[in-house]
Protein backbone atom coordinates (compact mmCIF):
# COMPACT_ATOMS: atom_id res chain seq x y z
CA UNK A 1 0.00 0.00 0.00
CA UNK A 2 1.45 3.54 -0.68
CA UNK A 3 2.33 5.64 2.07
CA UNK A 4 0.34 9.10 2.59
CA UNK A 5 2.50 11.84 1.56
CA UNK A 6 3.01 14.58 4.59
CA UNK A 7 0.63 17.61 5.03
CA UNK A 8 2.43 20.62 6.47
CA UNK A 9 0.34 20.34 9.41
CA UNK A 10 1.72 17.31 10.01
CA UNK A 11 5.13 18.91 10.60
CA UNK A 12 4.23 20.45 13.91
CA UNK A 13 1.71 17.38 14.40
CA UNK A 14 4.58 15.15 14.46
CA UNK A 15 6.81 16.84 16.91
CA UNK A 16 4.25 17.59 19.40
CA UNK A 17 3.16 13.81 19.13
CA UNK A 18 7.24 12.93 19.54
CA UNK A 19 6.77 11.25 16.22
CA UNK A 20 10.22 10.77 14.04
CA UNK A 21 10.26 11.00 10.21
CA UNK A 22 13.36 11.22 7.43
CA UNK A 23 14.30 13.39 4.98
CA UNK A 24 16.39 12.17 1.88
CA UNK A 25 17.43 13.69 -1.23
CA UNK A 26 16.54 13.13 -4.86
CA UNK A 27 17.99 14.76 -8.31
CA UNK A 28 16.00 12.40 -11.31
CA UNK A 29 12.89 10.67 -11.51
CA UNK A 30 14.09 7.50 -11.40
CA UNK A 31 15.37 8.14 -7.84
CA UNK A 32 12.38 9.60 -6.93
CA UNK A 33 10.27 6.74 -7.73
CA UNK A 34 12.29 4.24 -5.65
CA UNK A 35 11.98 6.92 -2.46
CA UNK A 36 8.19 7.00 -3.27
CA UNK A 37 8.44 3.52 -2.49
CA UNK A 38 10.00 3.46 0.29
CA UNK A 39 9.35 4.93 3.83
CA UNK A 40 10.91 7.83 3.81
CA UNK A 41 8.73 10.90 4.35
CA UNK A 42 10.73 13.95 2.82
CA UNK A 43 12.89 14.89 -0.79
CA UNK A 44 15.02 17.39 -1.09
CA UNK A 45 16.30 18.44 -4.47
CA UNK A 46 18.93 20.29 -2.61
CA UNK A 47 21.63 22.36 -4.85
CA UNK A 48 23.73 19.82 -4.12
CA UNK A 49 23.17 18.40 -7.52
CA UNK A 50 25.70 20.35 -8.56
CA UNK A 51 28.38 18.42 -6.75
CA UNK A 52 26.44 14.84 -7.31
CA UNK A 53 24.43 15.55 -10.38
CA UNK A 54 26.86 17.72 -12.26
CA UNK A 55 30.24 17.71 -11.12
CA UNK A 56 30.74 20.87 -9.81
CA UNK A 57 33.29 21.91 -6.70
CA UNK A 58 30.54 23.53 -4.42
CA UNK A 59 27.04 24.38 -4.98
CA UNK A 60 27.44 27.91 -6.05
CA UNK A 61 27.47 27.40 -9.39
CA UNK A 62 23.90 25.96 -9.28
CA UNK A 63 21.32 28.20 -11.61
CA UNK A 64 17.71 28.49 -10.51
CA UNK A 65 16.95 26.90 -14.12
CA UNK A 66 19.30 23.98 -12.63
CA UNK A 67 16.78 23.92 -9.70
CA UNK A 68 14.12 23.79 -12.34
CA UNK A 69 15.29 21.40 -14.43
CA UNK A 70 16.00 18.72 -11.48
CA UNK A 71 12.60 19.39 -9.40
CA UNK A 72 10.29 18.58 -12.11
CA UNK A 73 11.00 14.68 -12.64
CA UNK A 74 11.63 14.13 -9.33
CA UNK A 75 7.95 15.65 -8.44
CA UNK A 76 6.27 13.57 -11.39
CA UNK A 77 8.22 10.42 -9.84
CA UNK A 78 7.28 10.98 -6.35
CA UNK A 79 3.81 11.43 -5.61
CA UNK A 80 3.25 10.40 -2.36
CA UNK A 81 6.29 12.06 -1.43
CA UNK A 82 6.77 15.82 0.49
CA UNK A 83 9.29 17.33 -2.06
CA UNK A 84 11.40 20.22 -0.77
CA UNK A 85 12.63 22.65 -3.50
CA UNK A 86 16.40 23.98 -2.91
CA UNK A 87 16.73 28.21 -3.74
CA UNK A 88 20.40 28.14 -5.08
CA UNK A 89 23.08 30.63 -3.96
CA UNK A 90 22.35 34.35 -5.41
CA UNK A 91 18.71 33.16 -5.89
CA UNK A 92 17.28 35.27 -2.48
CA UNK A 93 19.47 38.14 -1.97
CA UNK A 94 17.04 40.71 -1.95
CA UNK A 95 13.08 39.91 -0.51
CA UNK A 96 11.68 40.64 -3.95
CA UNK A 97 14.43 38.35 -5.29
CA UNK A 98 13.42 35.72 -3.09
CA UNK A 99 9.70 36.11 -3.75
CA UNK A 100 9.91 36.04 -7.32
CA UNK A 101 12.09 32.87 -7.44
CA UNK A 102 9.92 30.80 -4.93
CA UNK A 103 7.01 31.53 -6.69
CA UNK A 104 8.68 30.61 -9.29
CA UNK A 105 9.98 27.01 -8.19
CA UNK A 106 6.22 26.53 -6.84
CA UNK A 107 4.88 27.36 -10.17
CA UNK A 108 7.37 25.64 -12.23
CA UNK A 109 8.11 21.93 -10.54
CA UNK A 110 5.17 22.09 -7.96
CA UNK A 111 7.12 21.31 -5.37
CA UNK A 112 5.50 21.24 -1.87
CA UNK A 113 7.79 24.19 0.12
CA UNK A 114 10.96 26.11 -0.77
CA UNK A 115 14.23 26.27 1.37
CA UNK A 116 16.59 28.75 1.94
CA UNK A 117 19.81 28.99 3.71
CA UNK A 118 20.83 31.73 6.83
CA UNK A 119 19.98 32.82 10.08
CA UNK A 120 18.42 36.35 11.57
CA UNK A 121 20.17 38.25 8.41
CA UNK A 122 17.82 35.87 6.35
CA UNK A 123 14.41 37.34 8.21
CA UNK A 124 13.28 39.78 5.58
CA UNK A 125 13.33 37.30 2.73
CA UNK A 126 11.50 34.82 4.96
CA UNK A 127 8.87 36.77 6.02
CA UNK A 128 7.85 37.91 2.07
CA UNK A 129 8.16 34.20 1.09
CA UNK A 130 5.63 33.26 3.74
CA UNK A 131 3.57 36.78 3.32
CA UNK A 132 2.73 35.60 -0.02
CA UNK A 133 1.58 31.72 1.25
CA UNK A 134 4.75 29.89 0.15
CA UNK A 135 5.30 26.96 2.82
CA UNK A 136 9.34 28.43 3.54
CA UNK A 137 11.97 26.02 5.28
CA UNK A 138 14.58 27.17 7.09
CA UNK A 139 18.21 25.93 7.01
CA UNK A 140 21.00 26.59 9.34
CA UNK A 141 24.51 25.87 11.20
CA UNK A 142 26.82 24.69 8.36
CA UNK A 143 25.35 26.26 5.30
CA UNK A 144 27.00 24.99 2.64
CA UNK A 145 26.51 27.98 -0.14
CA UNK A 146 28.23 30.56 3.04
CA UNK A 147 30.62 27.77 3.91
CA UNK A 148 33.62 29.47 3.28
CA UNK A 149 32.97 32.62 5.55
CA UNK A 150 32.27 29.96 8.37
CA UNK A 151 35.68 28.21 7.89
CA UNK A 152 35.04 26.10 5.96
CA UNK A 153 32.87 22.73 6.07
CA UNK A 154 33.18 22.28 9.72
CA UNK A 155 31.15 21.40 12.78
CA UNK A 156 28.91 24.93 13.80
CA UNK A 157 27.58 25.88 17.21
CA UNK A 158 30.79 24.57 19.10
CA UNK A 159 31.29 27.43 21.99
CA UNK A 160 28.53 28.76 24.28
CA UNK A 161 28.26 32.01 21.96
CA UNK A 162 28.00 30.35 18.54
CA UNK A 163 25.81 28.00 19.84
CA UNK A 164 23.21 30.79 21.61
CA UNK A 165 23.37 32.25 17.76
CA UNK A 166 21.97 28.93 16.30
CA UNK A 167 19.18 29.19 19.35
CA UNK A 168 18.53 32.89 18.64
CA UNK A 169 18.15 32.27 14.50
CA UNK A 170 16.22 29.18 15.25
CA UNK A 171 13.71 31.44 17.37
CA UNK A 172 13.26 33.98 15.04
CA UNK A 173 13.16 31.85 11.76
CA UNK A 174 9.84 30.20 13.58
CA UNK A 175 8.43 33.69 14.48
CA UNK A 176 9.06 35.15 10.72
CA UNK A 177 7.12 32.10 9.09
CA UNK A 178 9.04 28.79 8.98
CA UNK A 179 7.02 25.62 9.50
CA UNK A 180 10.44 23.59 9.91
CA UNK A 181 14.52 24.18 10.35
CA UNK A 182 17.65 21.88 8.47
CA UNK A 183 20.03 21.69 11.23
CA UNK A 184 23.44 20.75 9.72
CA UNK A 185 26.72 19.61 11.59
CA UNK A 186 26.39 20.96 15.03
CA UNK A 187 27.29 18.99 18.39
CA UNK A 188 24.54 16.21 19.56
CA UNK A 189 23.63 18.53 22.77
CA UNK A 190 23.35 22.21 20.59
CA UNK A 191 20.92 20.03 18.20
CA UNK A 192 18.53 19.05 21.35
CA UNK A 193 18.49 22.68 23.06
CA UNK A 194 17.63 23.56 19.47
CA UNK A 195 14.56 21.54 19.25
CA UNK A 196 13.66 22.42 22.93
CA UNK A 197 13.29 25.86 21.97
CA UNK A 198 11.05 26.35 19.22
CA UNK A 199 7.91 24.35 18.35
CA UNK A 200 8.54 23.90 14.68
CA UNK A 201 10.62 20.54 13.85
CA UNK A 202 14.21 20.83 13.23
CA UNK A 203 15.55 18.18 10.48
CA UNK A 204 19.18 17.30 11.36
CA UNK A 205 21.67 16.59 8.81
CA UNK A 206 24.73 15.83 11.93
CA UNK A 207 22.87 17.09 14.19
CA UNK A 208 22.62 14.25 16.72
CA UNK A 209 19.54 11.85 17.73
CA UNK A 210 17.93 14.46 19.94
CA UNK A 211 16.01 16.12 16.51
CA UNK A 212 12.83 15.51 15.43
CA UNK A 213 13.91 14.27 11.64
CA UNK A 214 16.75 12.86 10.67
CA UNK A 215 18.90 13.72 6.95
CA UNK A 216 21.14 12.23 4.94
CA UNK A 217 22.14 12.36 1.07
CA UNK A 218 20.57 9.86 -0.58
CA UNK A 219 23.69 8.76 -2.51
CA UNK A 220 26.11 8.95 0.71
CA UNK A 221 23.76 6.61 3.03
CA UNK A 222 23.36 4.05 -0.27
CA UNK A 223 27.46 3.82 0.12
CA UNK A 224 27.60 5.34 -4.01
CA UNK A 225 30.84 7.67 -2.84
CA UNK A 226 33.38 4.92 -2.33
CA UNK A 227 35.77 5.75 0.38
CA UNK A 228 34.60 9.17 0.85
CA UNK A 229 31.96 9.21 3.58
CA UNK A 230 31.65 12.08 6.26
CA UNK A 231 31.66 11.51 9.94
CA UNK A 232 27.84 11.77 10.71
CA UNK A 233 26.93 9.76 7.53
CA UNK A 234 26.01 5.63 7.95
CA UNK A 235 26.31 3.50 4.77
CA UNK A 236 22.98 1.48 5.30
CA UNK A 237 23.97 -0.57 2.00
CA UNK A 238 26.60 -0.83 -0.55
CA UNK A 239 25.64 -0.06 -4.17
CA UNK A 240 28.16 1.39 -5.02
CA UNK A 241 30.32 -1.84 -5.30
CA UNK A 242 26.61 -3.90 -6.49
CA UNK A 243 26.49 -1.37 -9.43
CA UNK A 244 30.29 -1.96 -10.30
CA UNK A 245 30.25 -5.54 -9.74
CA UNK A 246 26.81 -5.88 -12.22
CA UNK A 247 28.53 -3.53 -15.28
CA UNK A 248 31.55 -5.19 -15.19
CA UNK A 249 29.44 -9.15 -15.32
CA UNK A 250 27.99 -7.12 -18.69
CA UNK A 251 31.54 -6.29 -19.71
CA UNK A 252 32.72 -10.26 -19.25
CA UNK A 253 29.97 -11.49 -20.94
CA UNK A 254 29.76 -8.96 -23.74
CA UNK A 255 33.60 -10.68 -24.39
CA UNK A 256 33.03 -14.08 -23.86
CA UNK A 257 29.49 -14.28 -25.88
CA UNK A 258 27.47 -15.28 -23.22
CA UNK A 259 25.26 -12.93 -23.72
CA UNK A 260 22.89 -12.37 -24.85
CA UNK A 261 22.08 -15.94 -24.55
CA UNK A 262 18.76 -17.01 -26.55
CA UNK A 263 16.38 -16.00 -23.52
CA UNK A 264 17.54 -12.46 -23.57
CA UNK A 265 17.10 -12.70 -27.43
CA UNK A 266 14.31 -12.74 -30.53
CA UNK A 267 14.48 -16.31 -31.69
CA UNK A 268 11.81 -16.12 -34.93
CA UNK A 269 13.70 -17.45 -37.65
CA UNK A 270 13.31 -15.86 -40.69
CA UNK A 271 14.25 -16.52 -44.33
CA UNK A 272 15.96 -13.89 -45.13
CA UNK A 273 16.49 -13.67 -49.07
CA UNK A 274 19.96 -12.81 -50.25
CA UNK A 275 21.13 -9.75 -51.11
CA UNK A 276 24.68 -9.98 -51.07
Amino acid sequence: MAKTKMTVGDFKKFKKEGKKFSFVTAYDYTTATIVDESDCNIILVGDSLGMIMLGYKGTESVTMDDMVHHIRPVVKGAPNTWIIGDMPFGSYITPGLAVANAVRLIKETNCDCVKLEGGIEMLPQIKAIAGVGINIMGHIGLTPQTASSLGGFKVQGGTPESAAKLIKDAIELEKAGCFSIVLECVPSSVGKAISEAVEIPILGIGAGSHVDCQVLVTQDLLGMYGDFKPKFVKQFAQVRQVMVEGLNEFHKETLDGSFPSPEFSFNKQVDIPKLY
